[in-house]
C-alpha cells in the first residue's frame, strides 16, 4: 500500500476510487478523469433506474465500460466490485476521518434536496425526514459502512498484491498527491 508521498511508477489508465458514501469518491474520479484525459463514468449512473430501482443492464453495462482500455470510476456496489478492481491499474483509498465525511455527505445530500437536484435517470434525494426511518438513507449508510471500506481495500490488497493502492487521509493528501505525483505524469 502507497502514502501521499509515494509515486505511481506509471501513468494509470484504469483508475477505481474507493470510500465510503460521501468521501469524495465521484468527485476526485471526475477530476482524475479531466487531468488524464480519460472517461469518468459515474457507478451510480449505471446502477439507479427510475424511481431508486436498479437497472436490470448494470452488470452488462459495467463490464463494456470496463473492457475499455482507459476509464476511471467509483469503487463500488458488490455485484461489480471484484470486476472493476481485478481490471483496474490503481486504486485510490479516500480513507477519510468519519466526521469529515459526515460532514461532506450531509452538506451534499442538504443542497441536492433543497435544489430538487435531479440525480440519475429522474431521481432526487428523498425527503429529509426519511433519515428518521429509512436505513438505506445515504447519511446513514454513510454512517453504518464507514468501517467496511477499509476491509475491503484490505481484502483487496491480499487479493491482488500487484496492484498500487494509494491511501488518503485528507484532501490536502489528494491534492498534494495529484500535483507532485499524477499531473506531471499525465504531462509525459
Amino acid at each position: 500500500m502507497l502514502g501521499p508521498n509515494d509515486a505511481v511508477l506509471r501513468c494509470p489508465s484504469r483508475i477505481v476510487v474507493a470510500g465510503t458514501s460521501g468521501s469524495g469518491k465521484t468527485t476526485l474520479s471526475a477530476r482524475l478523469g479531466s487531468i488524464l484525459g480519460i472517461e469518468h463514468i459515474e457507478i451510480d449512473s449505471l446502477y439507479h433506474g427510475p424511481d431508486w430501482k436498479p437497472r436490470a443492464t448494470f452488470e452488462s453495462d459495467v463490464e463494456k465500460f470496463i473492457s475499455r482500455p482507459a476509464w476511471v470510476t467509483e469503487w463500488q456496489y458488490h455485484a461489480v466490485r471484484d470486476r472493476l478492481a481485478d481490471r483496474a491499474d490503481l486504486l485510490l483509498w479516500l480513507d477519510l476521518p468519519r466526521r469529515t465525511v459526515m460532514r461532506q455527505v450531509v452538506v451534499r445530500t442538504l443542497r441536492r434536496r433543497i435544489g430538487r437536484q435531479e440525480l440519475w435517470n429522474g431521481n432526487v434525494e428523498p425527503p429529509l425526514h426519511r433519515i428518521f426511518f429509512d436505513r438505506a438513507h445515504v447519511v446513514r449508510w454513510a454512517w453504518n459502512t464507514h468501517p467496511l471500506a477499509s476491509e475491503r481495500v484490505h481484502r483487496l490488497s491480499v487479493r491482488r498484491p500487484e496492484l498500487p493502492i494509494v491511501r488518503f487521509r485528507s484532501h490536502a493528501e489528494v491534492n498534494d498527491w495529484i500535483a507532485a505525483r499524477l499531473v506531471p505524469a499525465a504531462e509525459n
